[in-house]
């Protein structure tokens, strides 16, 4: 969960919310929007530049949700909302459309952070259409 001590960092451009860089011993931590390191101890410079290569594309990647009792379901993420100090976030996804305005689709809110929620692995979540 989202620490007292995590420094928010803003993409420079537009202030927007790319993650936190966290204190670990002397060195520093960048953290992602959904809560997961993205880099092991660095100096404070290195983390700021590790949350700046990373920046927010990768919330426009589709992703895997796992599901209880059922396969995974290829996703893409709708919201992000981070928890703060005074409540809980979420994460609302959407079934993968393909980009079709005539696919059907469910929304599903997640948690913050979105433990059921993953990456794609090589291979898996192909399009319906080769």
């Amino acid at each position: 969960m989202l620490g007292p001590d995590w420094i928010p960092h803003r993409r420079g451009m537009d202030r927007e919310l790319i993650g936190w860089i966290r204190p670990e011993g002397d060195q520093w931590v960048a953290v992602s929007l959904f809560g997961a390191d993205v880099s092991g101890p660095l100096d404070w410079v290195e983390a700021e530049e590790a949350l700046e290569a990373i920046g927010l594309s990768w919330l426009a990647e589709p992703w895997m949700l796992e599901r209880d009792g059922a396969d995974a379901v290829r996703v893409r993420i709708v919201d992000v909302s981070p928890a703060t100090l005074d409540g809980p976030g979420r994460v609302v996804v959407k079934t993968e459309d393909w980009g079709a305005i005539d696919v059907p689709y469910e929304t599903h809110e997640l948690p913050w952070p979105p433990a059921r929620l993953r990456p794609l692995r090589p291979g898996e979540g192909a399009s319906p259409w080769g």
